[in-house]
């Protein structure tokens, strides 16, 4: 069960629940953190909406924020923050196999955890296995 952090406009933060995430596609999952943003802050959630969840999602990537390092809402395990994306000078290789510098669009990911729950290492890989699929995957064709 899935946390969304939402902003009630400067008025704090609700954390709303998404149920059985693991099972919905991307575009269903889109769509209920919409509803549930709209309901959160029109103060319409019900004592379900908010209960049950393991791990949060938060972004505060729209305020401009460069590394955030956000606090896990007890009784869930962890949180991942997704950061602004900014254009950023980076090192690419090139074809002759030496590297140069480039201009790529980048922001952070950061997690938090609770070790009571996992080991350091599980969370490690698991935010190394976010970063891959969110660099590889063709997202055109799974919000289709």
């Amino acid at each position: 069960n899935l946390g969304i952090a939402v902003d009630l406009d400067f008025k704090g933060l609700m954390v709303p629940v998404i149920h059985e995430a693991d099972g919905k596609r991307l575009r269903a999952i889109a769509r209920e953190v919409a509803d549930l943003a709209r309901r959160a802050r029109s103060k319409q959630l019900g004592p379900d909406d908010i209960a049950g969840g393991t791990f949060t999602i938060t972004n505060p990537g729209p305020f401009g924020t460069t590394l955030t390092l956000p606090v896990i809402n007890q009784p869930q395990v962890a949180i991942i923050s997704t950061d602004a994306v900014k254009r950023r000078p980076v090192v690419v290789p090139l074809p002759d196999g030496s590297e140069g510098i480039a201009i790529h669009s980048t922001g952070n990911i950061t997690l938090t955890w609770d070790h009571r729950a996992f080991d350091g290492a599980y969370a490690a890989a698991f935010i190394n296995r976010v970063r891959e699929i969110l660099e590889t995957r063709d997202w055109s064709a799974e919000l289709a």
